[in-house]
């Protein structure tokens, strides 16, 4: 786990560009019926990182339910003293699968260590050993997720994938950032918008 070239060194409040374009930093992406990309059907992500250079985000309502947290560790060579806490590991996203990214909550005021990117007043995604081995051994942040993988988009390819309708952006909330009922996120977060997701299923269906 180590900071990605993508999120090193930025803040959630840098622009996109100079030309007024808002950044998505901390919003969270709505999957809509126009979406072209099959891995990313009825998915919500977190936009982690957004600037001239492009975007970053972690998918969060699909899970790994076939990798175990302790597992992990012990193939990482982290020992735990048997009070290790229950992390979810979720599916970040199809890039660099094998890459770890813990999304965290964090205090609204004080200094980021090396590796953590804030996203928010409360909340953070760390890229470093230090954050599994605090939650190896029962400390670390109070909410937390591990994801494998991150969604990433070049420079335009997100707008672009919004203005195709692919996309619908929201604010983000813990419920879904940390929430375990993840059949039930897509539709949460379009009624969040004030969109009825059967509405809109049916919509497409007549597409």
């Amino acid at each position: 786990m180590s900071t990605t070239p993508e999120t090193q060194g930025r803040g959630p409040e840098r622009r996109l560009s100079d030309d007024g374009q808002t950044n998505l930093t901390g919003k969270i992406l709505i999957a809509m019926p126009g979406m072209a990309d099959p891995r990313f059907e009825r998915s919500v992500v977190l936009i982690c990182a957004h600037t001239d250079e492009g975007a970053m985000g972690l998918v969060l309502n699909r899970t790994l339910p076939e990798i175990d947290f302790g597992d992990l560790l012990e193939q990482l060579g982290i020992e735990s003293d048997g009070t290790a806490r229950r992390i979810e590991v979720r599916f970040g996203g199809p890039v660099e699968p094998g890459r770890g990214f813990v999304l965290h909550n964090v205090p609204e005021y004080g200094d980021d260590p090396e590796g953590r990117l804030r996203i928010g007043r409360t909340l953070a995604m760390t890229t470093t050993r230090d954050i599994l081995e605090e939650l190896a051994h029962g400390h670390g942040p109070a909410s937390a997720v591990l994801a494998l993988g991150y969604a990433g988009w070049g420079p335009g390819q997100l707008e672009a994938e919004m203005l195709q309708n692919g996309w619908l952006t929201g604010d983000g909330a813990e419920d879904l950032i940390f929430g375990a009922a993840h059949t039930d996120k897509w539709q949460i977060a379009l009624r969040a918008q004030g969109i009825d997701p059967s509405l809109l299923s049916a919509a497409a269906g007549r597409a």
